[in-house]
């Protein structure tokens, strides 16, 4: 029986198709200019790009414009790479254009049709960033562009790691800019670190093409790009809190070791309170007030270490050192840390030496950094299963783009084995049989571990000739992978998404001429060797076409359909024939955690001998409904996290914004005096209670609170003596003493000076606040879901909580910059405030590593002083304020090249 959804989707197409059929009319437009576009002269089809801006500025609209400016980026890319984009091409700009997510196959070109909408888009003069998923990528992809754009008249800046700060602003100032998404991020972060308006490097968020959007935008977007620096010695405070917890007994805590977990009873928790507040360490009543936020989080850790973490099993102490050891090979990790102060605690449980703490300076998940952007779209080979994602988190549509020619790769079903080991023989086999008939293979495994067992087992066999693919050197992963088509090939690869290189049957022809002719000046000998390169990979080309096509096998389901489906992808494109095979065993991780025992069994009963599979497409459906359920736990967990990191990131905004205000102010000196009135306010309210009579008024403290936060010596006491006085008259006599103090420090400044000094305190002392605040929203999430214990929401819980605290920072703002310009002098040497040492983090959430652990900094980074050129700045590196310059001049760093304007004490 045929569904009515069925009749439908006959009668009017799928929804897909009707989107897609949308854009139909723009094509059939757009086609009939190429005539009348290949009759331009090149300087008059560049001189289009001068027309467009002029229509842009006299009131029409890049959608006004889509039709001749798509016409003319064609043209553009036919005369200057040779290529034209395809009717199906135009379609995927167009959606890239409407802010939606374009899902074209592997080998339809996503990286000409980028260039659609970036040319349309750029023509608005605001910048268009193109982002790549790593550095070459982003070299490659703007070097090849750049030609497009270049011939049209825009300019094209490329970002990637180890740049200067000079060199980023000119890549950003660029019409169009390629950068990774980490470099993007981290620019962001740093440049809201930054104490001048004219030191940041981006310019805005206007539009951005997010290039393989599916790893950057879900699989990466699981962790937040973190900046760290190293925190002030906190050993005291640790070594105090170890001292209290042998004080406790068993009915102070409750344990679960299923869990990890270890939690204070209540008895525990009214023990800890007689404890810290006889050691001064309680601020409040009660231990979880919002106060008390850090000293839970080091108690916790501290409990931890002591009933959860046992000496010589899950650490040894070795050369006074803390040393994890690994739970599943029992090795030691010498180089690694538990995060989050807990490594710390260890340290104090052991009286080793305590290791400082990195504290974070500034984070923001994927997520909320590319929701800044006006425009955002992206395109990938494989996003229709993240649709879902896309759309609630991003707002976002993902649209599937046709290929150009039919797909006629064959997908087998699935072949299921019992064990591992005839799984990897069924596999070798099937390996050796392929490159006999001259099939190019790649294997795709789930880890480097899966790789080299594979590899073994091969070169056991015998087999040695075959390529292993380990996403380490992307250069030459490119290589492998554009010369995975040729005919008996055999690559091996951990993971084929984001690779963007196609594998093109018999070799691709532009990466053997670069490797083989590179040092080939051009001319009529390079011509022929180039003609004789296109031969060879056209009769290799065929011979694969004869044996099949690209024959990819799987070694296991991933736990997302997308991920099988990027590998699959990779064979069939443009019309070429393919094949494609999953194997799969119960010992898989995904068959194992889908209850493979009760399928052993079962398969046991029916007779299924050792070296045998199942297949049939009911395993195929099966498995597919397992991933489908993994999918959906891992978007929970994301939509979770962001539900927590967006009561961050609007705190954040605000700070940012605030700094940028007070960095591009020309005079701050009103917003100072109004911090220095509510910090008088406060202290009014504090010690002169309303309605109260004279004599309950605290005038001790109040004096002792104006010397303290005003450096003003008042004779508070006598004021507090004379008759008919009230708190107004009080309020208006500090008032008008601690403008006239500030009114006399900034006539004896200067005004140049003194604005200089109120925007480097107020900017320094926001800095620091916003860190602490940051890590004790880490500590408030860490303990926030016991809440839901007593039938409470965490995440309201967490809100409310993060906005008190949010509300103390700006008080503590108030006190601490009023407290500071009160006493602030000026001394001879000037100096520019420095941000602290910074350090990039980003970990793999599938393999928790950090991208960035071999990069040492992602701000300028130590030289040493041999490696310094005197005469050139730019080898110098980072030189410490005191470290005698090196240019040869004898002065300080700080009294020559590195002077300022004031520097204050």
């Amino acid at each position: 029986m045929v569904s009515f959804g069925g009749i439908a989707r006959k009668l009017f197409g799928s929804a897909n198709e009707r989107r897609v059929r949308a854009f139909q009319p723009n094509v059939d437009a757009i086609n009939p200019l190429e005539e009348a576009m290949r009759a331009l002269s090149d300087e008059q089809l560049a001189a289009k790009t001068v027309e467009f801006r002029q229509q842009l500025a006299d009131g029409k609209t890049l959608d006004d414009l889509l039709i001749p400016a798509f016409a003319v980026a064609r043209e553009a890319s036919r005369r200057v790479l040779g290529m034209r984009p395809f009717d199906v091409q135009l379609v995927g700009g167009m959606i890239l254009h409407s802010n939606a997510i374009a899902e074209m196959k592997t080998g339809e070109g996503k990286t000409l049709v980028a260039t659609l909408p970036v040319y349309l888009n750029a023509l608005a003069g605001k910048g268009v960033h193109v982002v790549t998923v790593n550095d070459y990528l982003a070299q490659r992809d703007s070097a090849t562009m750049a030609r497009i754009y270049g011939f049209l008249g825009l300019t094209t800046g490329v970002i990637v790691h180890g740049m200067s700060d000079e060199e980023r602003q000119a890549a950003y100032a660029c019409d169009i800019t390629y950068a990774t998404n980490n470099e993007l991020g981290f620019d962001y972060l740093r440049d809201n670190m930054k104490y001048e308006r004219a030191q940041m490097v981006q310019r805005g968020h206007y539009f951005a093409i997010v290039d393989e959007v599916d790893s950057i935008l879900v699989d990466e977007a699981r962790t937040p790009l973190i900046i760290s620096g190293p925190l002030d010695d906190r050993s005291e405070l640790y070594n105090t809190i170890d001292a209290f917890i042998p004080l406790l007994t068993a009915e102070d805590y409750e344990i679960d070791e299923k869990q990890r977990s270890a939690n204070f009873s209540e008895a525990g928790t009214e023990k800890l309170e007689t404890i810290l507040r006889e050691a001064g360490l309680l601020k409040g009543n009660a231990l979880y007030d919002i106060e008390n936020v850090a000293i839970v989080h080091h108690i916790n850790n501290a409990l931890k270490a002591h009933k959860l973490f046992q000496r010589d099993k899950d650490y040894i102490v070795r050369n006074d050192e803390v040393v994890i050891i690994d739970e599943f090979t029992g090795r030691m990790m010498p180089g690694r840390r538990y995060s989050d102060g807990q490594h710390q605690a260890l340290e104090a449980k052991e009286r080793v030496k305590i290791q400082p703490e990195n504290q974070t300076l500034a984070q923001i998940t994927f997520q909320n950094y590319f929701r800044m952007y006006d425009k955002l779209a992206g395109m990938t080979g494989t996003a229709s299963t993240e649709a879902e994602e896309f759309g609630n988190i991003y707002g976002l549509d993902v649209i599937e783009v046709p290929t150009n020619l039919p797909i006629k790769r064959i997908d087998e079903d699935d072949e299921v084995y019992r064990s591992f080991e005839e799984k990897f023989k069924a596999i070798v086999a099937d390996i050796l049989d392929a490159h006999k008939r001259g099939q190019p293979v790649l294997v795709g495994t789930t880890s480097i571990e899966k790789s080299e067992l594979l590899a073994e087992r091969m070169r056991k066999e015998g087999f040695t000739n075959f390529q292993i693919l380990n996403a380490r050197y992307h250069e030459q992963e490119a290589y492998i992978v554009a010369q995975a088509g040729v005919p008996g090939g055999v690559t091996i690869a951990t993971n084929m998404a984001g690779r963007g290189t196609d594998i093109q049957l018999g070799g691709n022809l532009e990466m053997r001429v670069e490797r083989e002719l590179g040092e080939v000046e051009p001319g009529p000998e390079r011509d022929a060797a180039i003609q004789a390169i296109a031969e060879e990979i056209k009769v290799l080309k065929q011979k694969a076409i004869d044996a099949g096509g690209l024959y990819v096998i799987a070694t296991e389901r991933h736990e997302s359909r997308r991920i099988d489906n990027q590998l699959r992808g990779r064979s069939g494109r443009q019309g070429d024939p393919g094949r494609s095979k999953f194997y799969l065993s119960l010992q898989d991780d995904l068959m194992r955690i889908f209850g493979s025992d009760r399928m052993d069994g079962m398969l046991q009963k029916l007779g299924l001998k050792e070296g045998e599979a199942i297949v049939h497409p009911w395993i195929n459906k099966a498995l597919e409904r397992a991933q489908k359920k993994v999918e959906a736990r891992n978007f929970d967990i994301r939509k979770n996290l962001l539900k927590y990191d967006d009561v961050l990131n609007d705190q954040r905004k605000v700070i940012f914004e605030q700094r940028v205000e007070l960095m591009e102010a020309t005079n701050i000196s009103e917003t100072i005096g109004d911090m220095r009135h509510d910090v008088i306010d406060d202290l009014v309210n504090k010690y002169i209670p309303e309605r109260a009579y004279a004599e309950q008024w605290d005038s001790a403290n109040l004096k002792a609170d104006v010397a303290n936060f005003l450096d003003l010596d008042l004779p508070i006491q006598d004021w507090v003596k004379e008759e008919g006085i009230g708190e107004d008259d009080i309020r208006a006599r500090l008032t008008e003493a601690a403008d006239k103090a500030a009114a006399e420090k900034a006539e004896r400044f200067g005004p140049e000076i003194m604005h200089y000094v109120e925007r480097s305190v107020i900017l320094q002392t926001l800095d620091g606040l916003w860190r602490e605040h940051i890590v004790n929203l880490d500590h408030l999430r860490s303990v926030i879901g016991f809440r839901g214990y007593a039938q409470r929401d965490p995440l309201q819980e967490y809100k409310a909580e993060a906005f008190e605290l949010f509300q103390a920072l700006l008080n503590n703002l108030r006190q601490a910059v009023t407290a500071q310009l009160s006493r602030v002098e000026l001394v001879q040497q000037p100096q520019q405030p420095e941000p602290p040492p910074m350090h990039g983090h980003h970990l793999d959430a599938s393999t928790g590593e950090d991208d960035f652990a071999r990069i040492t900094s992602v701000s300028d980074t130590a030289v040493a002083p041999e490696n310094r050129d005197p005469d050139r700045p730019e080898t110098w590196g980072r030189v410490g304020r005191n470290e005698a310059c090196p240019c040869g001049s004898g002065k300080k760093y700080k009294h020559c090249h590195g002077a300022f304007e004031p520097e204050i004490v």
